[in-house]
């Protein structure tokens, strides 16, 4: 997962650059789709959210996606991915995109805690924005799907919030480290001691009774093994939660999200899994 970070800047034109992110984000600058930038969701000042919101009726309410990005817990920022919440505003869905805290300046759960008050203000506020609370979904991408996944999950997340899992309609993970134990030095210091480590898995809090989750993996995936998406719907279906899946035949890690950017043909269905299964749970 060291590499993730550098991975996706290269995907971007192949170098990270500026104008690889601007060519990456540039629909956005000039669709109808209403951006809002740099809406305070915490205290803190990283506790800051983007809200993209399709043109639509003044009368109808729309879905809403809070997506997580990845980056190891340790890198990324919101303004790289106007390219997501511009795809999901092409398939009528209001997406939210939260900053969150990062390592080494926190350690777990506190990037964990700040999904958590992302998705509680998504709840309280969207409604502001012309989006239906009812109709609340979350993904996200590697580090972003880990802590999309505890935040589906783990109850005491949102209780502390003042809500409960509930509130999330599904659940979609791209490429998410739901389920393994840190053995590089920075992970260590990151999720330790040991014996929290059940603490950051995913598995760790399924009971069946958690919102249904769509888990997608790409089968040239080097940098997140797929016993995380294995491990994570043998657990699922022990409790007979709700749970499916996908794997992607010559898709790697960072290919996952190349089918959100414009200039990049997918090679697999990403997007159109993910808003059929959004579907079926509204």
């Amino acid at each position: 997962m060291k590499k993730v970070f550098v991975a996706l800047s290269s995907l971007l034109l192949v170098a990270c650059t500026k104008a690889g992110l601007e060519v990456a984000n540039l629909p956005n600058a000039f669709s109808d789709t209403k951006t809002i930038k740099d809406i305070v969701y915490g205290p803190e000042p990283w506790q800051k959210l983007d809200v993209y919101v399709p043109a639509h009726s003044s009368t109808e309410s729309l879905p809403v996606v809070v997506f997580f990005y990845g980056g190891s817990w340790k890198d990324g920022s919101k303004d790289m991915y106007s390219f997501v919440g511009e795809i999901f505003a092409k398939q009528g869905y209001i997406t939210v995109i939260a900053d969150y805290s990062k390592y080494p300046h926190v350690k777990f759960p506190t990037f964990v805690e700040d999904g958590a008050k992302a998705v509680a203000w998504t709840y309280r506020h969207i409604a502001e924005y012309k989006g239906n609370p009812d109709r609340l979904f979350v993904s996200g991408h590697s580090a972003g799907a880990h802590i999309g996944a505890l935040v589906t999950a783990d109850k005491h997340y949102l209780q502390a919030e003042g809500e409960t899992p509930s509130i999330i309609k599904a659940f979609a993970g791209l490429s998410g480290p739901y389920d393994f134990v840190p053995y590089e030095e920075d992970y260590i210091d990151m999720f330790g001691p040991p014996e929290n480590y059940p603490n950051m898995q995913v598995t760790t809090f399924i009971d069946g009774k958690e919102p249904p989750m769509l888990l997608l993996w790409g089968a040239e995936d080097t940098i997140v093994g797929k016993s995380n998406m294995d491990k994570l719907i043998a657990k699922i279906e022990a409790e007979q939660g709700v749970v499916e899946s996908n794997v992607y035949a010559g898709v790697d890690h960072v290919g996952m999200l190349s089918g959100f950017i414009w200039f990049f043909k997918s090679k697999a269905p990403i997007i159109d899994d993910i808003t059929d299964f959004f579907q079926r749970y509204k």
